[in-house]
């Protein structure tokens, strides 16, 4: 089928594309309904064409209908409840507008794409089948849950999503009812799924708890930690394994489709149950060998066997785009208690039902905001490489030289860089999958034997492995470097994955090196100096988004470790920035010029270990030291105060004038998603904030005042 002219026929907002997802909600409700709700114009299916395709509805179908609406099903349904008073045969023609929907909605957002797509007739089939949300439905990781919020009574601010004060890209409790569980870090839903069917039992309660996970979170221990508990209580949860690279999975046909349908339901069970019966009259040995060479038989057939072991009844593989194998499957699961957790093998393709997805190398997983009719992204010129560029460059170059450099990543060999190197060195790179516990000891295993491991994972990533760092990598003081992407505030991805706290939970580490860049350059030289430091782990952090523009180096200098530098001297005030709140500290010693105040800006490097000399003079010589990062109270400006204490700068004795100090960190709360310049000014740590912060220190309330509006 022609899917441009398919395309066309529902395209979304015409000459209204160039307006704010949040100026659109702001409309007048009619406005707002053509282009969020009622009349939304989407693709509807054909009752002949195969799952996932979809056609234009030809208008003159309706001719008794002046401005007929595209989207006739979705439009009734606010909640699932309504989507559960609908026949079964109309659940393929929801799929259809949901998933029109949703890439509507995503093409004017930008954010997770490919997976959502993905999961549309399992989400249909989900919450049409059980009682959601009295039924608990948890989606790990959460960034598949966009066609979820559509049916969950999000659909009028779909349009919204991570967008200030918009909806969230993953799953949020405080968002809706629909949402049990928030998310965003990946392999939580088992564990969580598992405490609320105990809690459940505790109650004596009924209902249903379904996990959905993908294959790419199965890789992650906690996971597993997770079923083999679940497999051991006994505990009934449903877990739903959304399977869409799975290479284990056997091929999906009409035999397995026939055989999950069989194992699940009441006649199976029940022909299973009188067989143990039986078996239990013979020896314990027998029995248990026979018990095992069934389920050995059936995992044989279906592909359990390993879930089985772990003490799950296995169903499927299913078709997970195909409502006519969901559908039974799920009810019988629903309305059959197995005497312990079940799990359903899933088979879905990313991206499915979007032509630019499905031929996409990562199936559009994350996107700008695009052309619906040709996919083409909107990707605004940049005025300076990324931060993530430059380090995967600069680690390029220093591997060309150096055969012992090699890299690690979880999972993240786009979103790390580490792609580029892979492409150039694919025998020193390694991704060894969403398990940054494991990534972390596998480096300090690579670093017992001579080798230069770069662990690339972002700061909330690297989180989930903080006792690995401590036990295996700074307690041995092994050489590990941890390029640290994602530092500080993210943006539209939100708190769930703000580098807030790394300065902090690493500086408390002893043999720990931490560096921050406030630049591209900088980073450069960092990158070198990791690669030339041999004497324990080093840590450099960096942001998400476009350096600042400067020239960079060829080859990156090998800093002096613990050696910060000046900028700019001043003799009344000093900022001392660590990080890419430089630029920020520039501005504003700019801005005090005009109050009179002379500013001295420092840029720290070394978080730890610290530059006590460079602070020091900067005490000695100003009336006022502010600090100012890009993280969490705890960390550089609490460093810095400790090193003030233990010299006596702040006991006054001795000083011309006693020294006044400051140190500017985010604030104690999880920031919800927006901008990263609108976030740090929110926070508190932009020019405007750090004039007012010196003037307030000095007294001068009003001319504060006057700074921050100004």
């Amino acid at each position: 089928m022609d899917l441009e002219r398919s395309i066309r026929s529902w395209s979304p907002l015409g000459t209204n594309r160039a307006q704010s997802p949040l100026k659109q909600a702001s409309l007048s409700r009619a406005r707002a309904l053509t282009l969020i709700g009622t009349p939304r114009p989407v693709v509807l299916a054909s009752a002949t064409l195969s799952e996932g395709q979809v056609e234009p509805l030809d208008p003159a179908q309706s001719p008794k209908l002046s401005n007929p609406s595209k989207t006739p099903l979705l439009d009734k349904i606010s909640t699932p409840d309504d989507l559960r008073k609908l026949p079964e045969g109309e659940l393929k023609q929801v799929a259809a507008e949901l998933r029109a929907e949703t890439i509507d909605a995503v093409s004017v957002t930008g954010g997770h794409l490919g997976a959502g797509l993905g999961v549309v007739e399992l989400t249909v089939a989900i919450h049409h089948v059980f009682n959601t949300p009295a039924d608990r439905l948890i989606w790990d990781v959460g960034h598949q849950a966009y066609p979820h919020k559509i049916l969950t009574g999000r659909r009028d601010r779909i349009r919204t999503l991570r967008q200030g004060g918009g909806l969230s890209g993953f799953t949020k409790r405080s968002e809706s009812p629909y949402d049990p569980f928030g998310a965003a870090h990946s392999s939580t839903s088992i564990s969580a799924g598992l405490g609320m069917a105990v809690a459940r039992d505790l109650d004596g309660r009924k209902n249903h708890v379904i996990a959905v996970i993908g294959d790419g979170a199965m890789s992650a221990g906690m996971a597993f930690e997770a079923m083999n508990n679940a497999g051991a209580m006994h505990s009934r949860l449903i877990v739903i394994l959304n399977d869409n690279d799975m290479s284990i999975a056997p091929p999906v046909g009409a035999m397995s489709a026939y055989l999950a349908k069989l194992s699940a339901t009441r006649t199976y069970l029940k022909l299973r149950d009188i067989g143990k019966q039986l078996t239990r009259q013979l020896p314990e040995k027998i029995d248990r060998a026979i018990t095992r060479a069934v389920e050995h038989a059936r995992g044989y057939v279906t592909g359990g066997t390993l879930f089985e072991e772990l003490g799950f009844y296995y169903v499927g593989p299913i078709d997970g785009h195909n409502l006519d194998q969901l559908l039974p499957v799920l009810k019988n699961v629903r309305d059959t208690d197995v005497g312990g957790p079940v799990l359903i093998h899933v088979i879905t393709q990313k991206g499915k039902g979007y032509e630019p997805a499905e031929s996409a190398d990562d199936k559009y997983h994350g996107v700008n905001t695009f052309d619906v009719v040709t996919g083409t992204q909107s990707k605004p010129k940049a005025n300076a490489p990324s931060y993530t560029r430059v380090f995967a460059d600069a680690l390029i170059k220093a591997a060309r030289e150096d055969d012992k450099i090699v890299a690690v990543t979880a999972a993240m060999p786009t979103g790390t860089g580490l792609d580029f190197f892979g492409q150039e060195f694919p025998k020193r790179t390694f991704d060894v999958g969403i398990a940054e516990q494991h990534a972390v000891t596998f480096a300090a295993g690579l670093a017992t034997e001579g080798y230069k491991p770069f662990c690339a994972i972002y700061s909330t990533f690297l989180q989930r492995a903080y006792d690995q760092v401590m036990h295996d990598v700074s307690l041995q003081k092994l050489p590990v470097r941890f390029a640290i992407d994602r530092a500080g505030l993210v943006g539209a991805d939100g708190a769930t994955h703000a580098g807030s706290f790394d300065v902090a939970y690493l500086g408390v580490l002893p043999e720990m090196t931490i560096m921050a860049a406030a630049d591209e350059a900088e980073l450069v030289h960092m990158v070198a100096t990791a690669a030339a430091y041999n004497e324990g782990p080093i840590a450099f952090r960096y942001p998400r988004g476009e350096g600042v523009g400067v020239e960079l180096p060829t080859f990156g200098d090998i800093l002096e470790i613990g050696k910060g530098r000046i900028l700019r001297e001043g003799t009344s005030v000093a900022i001392l920035s660590l990080g890419t709140r430089l630029a920020e500290a520039l501005r504003a010693a700019d801005l005090l010029g005009a109050y009179g105040l002379s500013t001295t800006v420092a840029d720290a490097r070394f978080a730890k270990p610290l530059d006590r000399n460079l602070i020091r003079q900067l005490a000695a010589h100003h009336e006022v030291l502010i600090t100012i990062e890009e993280g969490s109270v705890g960390g550089f400006g609490s460093f810095v105060m400790q090193a003030l204490a233990e010299d006596g700068a702040l006991d006054g004795a001795g000083q011309r004038v006693p020294l006044k100090f400051r140190s500017m960190v985010l604030p104690d709360t999880y920031q919800d998603h927006d901008k990263p310049e609108r976030l740090y000014a929110q926070a508190g740590l932009d020019a405007k904030a750090i004039v007012a912060k010196v003037l307030s220190v000095l007294g001068r309330e009003e001319d504060a005042a006057k700074a921050l509006i100004a």
